[in-house]
């Protein structure tokens, strides 16, 4: 089944009304006004990582209006209770209790860090509250620790980094690799999966050294040097935000990326590399978002909307928002009511519209196949661009049924 929604509130961008102290936004719309709201309780890193959060907070934002400037979901407006999660999983928490609890929601969405989205899964599992972790990549949500009401939406470490490992394989004098990754549960997850996904395409090759910096303390100056200690002939990279812009300054300065291959995860997002400007490396191969050259339908309409309504261009985050919060209105709208069972029934195989075209939420892991783009990065009018890029649908990289079940205890 298809919903095709998302694009149907373009006509016009809707007044937000505001309620600072609870953190409400509800698209306006006379249509549905007179009903009693849909409430949805949404909560991110607006303060610890604002570079992806608050493009995130927009797409929904847009997305919002849309829904309800097209009728809101089964003749009733939505309204979004948004609050901060900390960047930490026990704030988290406490967060999504406060939401379920005074608020009254029975579906959660967002998150961005991975052991965040990780503790907010758990507490769905206990509570029976639907939860989609828009953002965290770390793949035991939809894995391991996967659970009947847990979704996630956007391509994991293991899709990002199997299809980095496609790229990489292709590179016959690349064999001895180091890897840097913040230590925690996404950098270990990516890690992880990079070494067994090239190791598969390429027995070769060989992992040297590793760096496990901290998240937001890494000491790129130490860390740079123990790479170039390990004389590797390839870098596996999975740093982003500030430990991204120090990393890469650090190793231009001493000539760690000269005559070496790096392939890195998340580089090509905007909301990490346009800060670096014509400082940004060229030649790295990266999964990221190259909005300015993606030329689809549905991409198009979306950057017009995305335009017309916040004067910006989009990031990443910014159509994660935004199809977040239509797959929960598509999901309601297919079942025909907002109990959260038979929501759950509902977004199980259920195909949504998104910006990067159609997405499925897989019945067997509750994981979306939503793809990525990979390409290489140069510099173009002093900007970070992505060139000779594709993008790989997650269906042609996620696991096959049989290894899902394995992987989920099943």
């Amino acid at each position: 089944m298809m919903h095709g929604r998302w694009f149907k509130g373009f006509l016009g961008a809707a007044t937000l009304a505001l309620g600072v102290g609870a953190g409400l936004l509800t698209g306006s719309a006379g249509t549905v006004a007179a009903q009693d709201p849909i409430r949805i309780g949404e909560f991110n890193s607006y303060t610890g990582f604002a570079a992806f959060t608050l493009p995130y907070r927009d797409g929904w934002t847009l997305a919002l209006e849309e829904i309800n400037d097209a009728g809101g979901v089964l003749g009733r407006p939505l309204e979004v209770i948004s609050r901060d999660d900390g960047a930490s999983p026990a704030d988290a928490v406490t967060v999504a209790n406060e939401l379920v609890a005074r608020e009254g929601v029975d579906i959660l969405f967002g998150t961005f860090l991975s052991n965040v989205g990780v503790a907010v899964s758990d507490f769905a599992k206990q509570r029976k509250v639907l939860f989609l972790a828009a953002e965290p990549l770390t793949d035991t949500l939809a894995w391991s620790l996967g659970n009947r009401y847990t979704f996630r939406l956007r391509p994991g470490t293991y899709v990002q980094a199997a299809m980095l490992a496609e790229e990489a394989a292709k590179i016959e004098d690349a064999v001895r690799w180091v890897t840097i990754a913040p230590n925690y549960e996404y950098g270990q997850a990516a890690v992880a999966a990079f070494k067994e996904l090239l190791k598969e395409r390429r027995p070769d090759v060989e992992f040297v050294a590793e760096q496990w910096p901290g998240l937001g303390q890494i000491d790129a100056g130490a860390a740079v040097q123990a790479l170039e200690a390990a004389d590797p002939d390839a870098i596996f990279n999975v740093t982003f935000s500030g430990d991204l812009a120090r990393f890469v300054r650090e190793g231009e300065v001493r000539g760690l990326f000269e005559d070496r291959t790096v392939a890195s995860v998340l580089s090509g997002e905007p909301e990490w590399i346009d800060p670096l400007g014509a400082e940004a490396p060229e030649g790295w191969i990266v999964t990221g978002y190259p909005w300015y050259a993606i030329d689809t339908p549905e991409h198009d309409r979306f950057l017009e909307a995305y335009q017309e309504r916040f004067d910006d261009y989009p990031r990443l985050g910014s159509v994660v928002g935004y199809a977040a919060l239509h797959s929960i209105a598509d999901a309601m709208e297919a079942a025909g009511t907002t109990e959260v069972e038979a929501v759950i029934d509902a977004l199980r195989g259920l195909t949504i519209e998104s910006p990067v075209g159609p997405i499925t939420y897989r019945a067997i892991d509750q994981q979306s196949d939503m793809g990525a783009y990979v390409g290489q990065l140069t510099v173009q009018d002093g900007k970070p661009r992505m060139v000779d890029w594709r993008f790989g649908a997650g269906s042609d990289y996620l696991p096959d049924d049989e290894t899902v079940r394995q992987l989920r205890g099943e």
